[in-house]
């Protein structure tokens, strides 16, 4: 978000001693928003239900306030920066190199299917699964699209506008687990499968989301390396595509179709394992990380 004086704030969610509360990021300080903005929004949720007008008034507090409310961003407690959409709407087989190394047909139209809010943390959050239900624990480097405004019948050409802004997103998923059901949600809806963050560049500072570098690298190792100009469907036509049958409203978030080199289509295929730190950085955007902790069911409570 840029406010008058073209100065960069990022939106965030953290975790306080009186709750989640929304944050902003200007350069390597943070602050909560009603810290900076009397009256302002407390939570991510109270921004989205609010005037449009916050926004502005939001980047310009932001970007002119001084003195204690400025905290070190490393001493952030982040959140997802949307901590639970309404929805998820996910892409399969976006990318020409992904159906490739599938040995699939392109896609005719967007494939969608649903990851569940409750898969949803935050950065620094460990991906945990149970050993017990899934052996094959996949990584997926996504851009993430965070809705703005109800979008229903909107056009390729306008719905770029219905964005707020974007971030980083991780399509785990429990492959045998999703090749297994012969669907893709539970394997893809386990909790933790969706790490997302570590803030939101709203759309301002994106002209075209279309031009975005993106990677994952599992602790040193870049195991994807691409550029959003590769997927079949771009952000506006997904976006289209999915109010032409369903209404998508604010906070709702859809996961854009990852590149190729996912460890199921490896040789020999690899999967994450305890212990490993999984990156999902996307040029402009910003640098997701979580550390994979799998533990039996008994152990996650």
């Amino acid at each position: 978000m840029l406010n008058s004086d073209g100065v960069r704030v990022r939106l965030i969610s953290v975790r306080s001693q009186a709750g989640e509360r929304l944050g902003v990021i200007v350069g390597d300080r943070w602050a909560t928003v009603e810290d900076i903005l009397p009256g302002g929004p407390r939570t991510f949720g109270d921004l989205l239900g609010g005037p449009a007008a916050a926004f502005g008034r939001l980047a310009d507090a932001a970007a002119t306030a001084s003195g204690d409310p400025w905290r070190p961003l490393a001493e952030a407690d982040l959140l997802a920066p949307v901590t639970r959409p309404g929805k998820i709407v996910a892409i399969g087989r976006n990318y020409r190199e992904h159906t490739t190394e599938e040995g699939v047909d392109p896609p005719t139209a967007p494939l969608m299917f649903a990851k569940w809010p409750t898969s949803v943390v935050g950065p620094g959050a460990d991906i945990r699964w149970d050993p017990a239900l899934t052996a094959q624990v996949d990584y997926e480097a996504e851009l993430g699209v965070v809705i703005g405004r109800v979008a229903r019948h909107v056009s390729a050409a306008d719905s770029l506008q219905y964005v707020l802004g974007y971030t980083c997103l991780n399509d785990v998923s429990a492959r045998d687990l999703q090749f297994g059901d012969g669907q893709w949600v539970r394997g893809k809806s386990l909790d933790t499968f969706c790490p997302m963050g570590p803030w939101i560049v709203t759309a301002d500072e994106v002209p075209d989301p279309q031009r975005l570098a993106i990677r994952c690298l599992v602790d040193d190792e870049v195991v994807q390396d691409s550029d959003t100009s590769q997927m079949y469907f771009s952000v506006a036509e997904i976006i289209s595509y999915c109010s032409r049958s369903f209404t998508l409203e604010p906070g709702d978030v859809i996961a854009t179709g990852t590149p190729g080199g996912v460890g199921v289509f490896r040789d020999p295929p690899r999967f994450l394992r305890e212990g490993e730190r999984v990156t999902v950085e996307i040029d402009g955007i910003g640098r997701l990380e979580n550390v994979c902790r799998p533990a039996r069911v008994e152990a996650l409570t």
